[in-house]
């Protein structure tokens, strides 16, 4: 009996836990949209629906959010051009010279650019060895090409960790490559916790 109750109240926390970790993924996500509707609502509306009111007669539901989405935009094309870059850099370089504000944004940047580099076409995450045998480092295959003798070579992007924006673009032959259990989003989440989330189990090998 004292057997099955341990096992039951640990079944019974394990279950609990799942549905927190379940949920609050979840709240985050309708949380951070009613902040980012409400934010924009309480910028655009004071100024937009007075004038609507007055020339349409009503008021236009979710003004807020499209205009929000179309500010996002025009930021998107800012800061894809150099006056737009170099004046974000700026600010970066101001803002992280705040010690609390500092670990905020470089954490929630490290997030974005995380998502960001989750849709640039990696194919898989691979295990190769390097920077020595017997040392292994984690890749993101980006495509594959053969070399002059026939050679299968995969290329390979090899971040660097817990920012991994950055990084080196290498040729290994497809022989020297060992795949992972890995999909592409946890190879990300392992490399930007620094190996503090890596899973309990991969396709690594000791060599000699």
């Amino acid at each position: 009996m004292k057997k099955f109750w341990i096992k039951f109240k640990s079944s019974l926390k394990t279950k609990f836990l799942a549905g927190i970790f379940t949920l609050i993924p979840i709240v985050l996500t309708i949380y951070v949209f009613r902040i980012f509707l409400s934010f924009f609502n309480n910028i655009v509306g004071p100024v937009l629906d007075p004038l609507l009111v007055k020339y349409l007669g009503f008021r236009i539901p979710g003004l807020g959010l499209v205009t929000g989405l179309f500010l996002i935009f025009l930021l998107g094309v800012f800061t894809t051009n150099i006056v737009g870059r170099s004046f974000i850099n700026l600010l970066e370089n101001w803002v992280t010279r705040i010690p609390l504000i500092r670990t905020v944004y470089t954490t929630s940047k490290r997030i974005m650019n995380a998502f960001q580099l989750n849709q640039q076409g990696f194919e898989k995450v691979v295990f190769f060895e390097f920077p020595r045998k017997g040392i292994w480092s984690m890749g993101f295959v980006t495509g594959e090409t053969t070399g002059k003798d026939g050679t299968k070579f995969y290329s390979i992007f090899l971040p660097t960790t817990p920012n991994p924006t950055s990084g080196w673009m290498i040729f290994i032959p497809q022989n020297d490559v060992v795949p992972s259990n890995l999909p592409v989003d946890e190879g990300l989440q392992t490399l930007i916790s620094a190996g503090s989330l890596v899973p309990q189990q991969m396709n690594l090998y000791k060599t000699d």
